[in-house]
């Protein structure tokens, strides 16, 4: 399965690439994948020159096809007053508007401050339901004080578990295990009540 990341950071090193790059590997632990990775600036000049042409430049063109045939995508921005940024939003812009439709995304930010986390909620997540994609639940935000805290880890694993699920076409609710995570299997709430109600 092919899974494509898309990361819309600036600087290098990028803490958006850091994230990135952790949220694919945990996806890769849980289900075989081939990551290829677009790295939005390097496409800057040629996501300019397709709105004035309508021409995507051969970089660009790459990219684009890169998403539109991946089975599924991760996709990361800083945030920049208090939503995406305008690089991230002009990529997908260029993009062909049925590209996504159906396809598993996993969304994810970075920022200076927790104070912009809703920006998954209140940018990402319906700009994507406008390409008709298929968001996982969980959505993973990283400010600048979340490296090396208790919590980010667990985001990353619980968002990679939805993602690899809808990648291996397990039903919604599951998400697989790393590799060699044990025999421990979470039942969902409604069928343990279902056992219960049943005794």
């Amino acid at each position: 399965m092919k899974l494509t990341v898309v990361s819309a950071g600036l600087s290098v090193p990028s803490s958006t690439r850091l994230l990135a790059d952790r949220l694919a590997a945990a996806v890769g632990a849980r289900t075989p994948v081939e990551v290829e990775v677009v790295e939005v600036r390097e496409l800057a000049v040629e996501i300019a020159q397709n709105f004035t042409s309508g021409f995507p430049g051969k970089s660009l063109a790459a990219a684009l096809d890169a998403v539109a045939t991946a089975d599924g995508l991760i996709v990361v921005t800083p945030v920049f007053s208090a939503s995406y940024s305008g690089l991230f939003k002009s990529f997908f812009d260029v993009l062909d508007k049925d590209a996504l439709t159906g396809k598993p995304v996993l969304l994810a930010a970075t920022g200076g401050s927790a104070r912009h986390s809703l920006v998954l909620e209140h940018a990402l997540r319906p700009l994507f339901g406008y390409l008709r994609a298929l968001t996982v639940p969980t959505a993973v935000y990283a400010a600048s004080e979340d490296w090396g805290a208790a919590g980010l880890d667990e985001r990353i694993e619980r968002a990679a578990g939805e993602l690899a699920g809808l990648l291996a076409g397990a039903p919604a609710g599951h998400t697989p295990r790393p590799s060699g995570a044990g025999d421990f299997v979470v039942v969902p709430f409604e069928e343990q009540l279902a056992a219960l109600q049943a005794q």
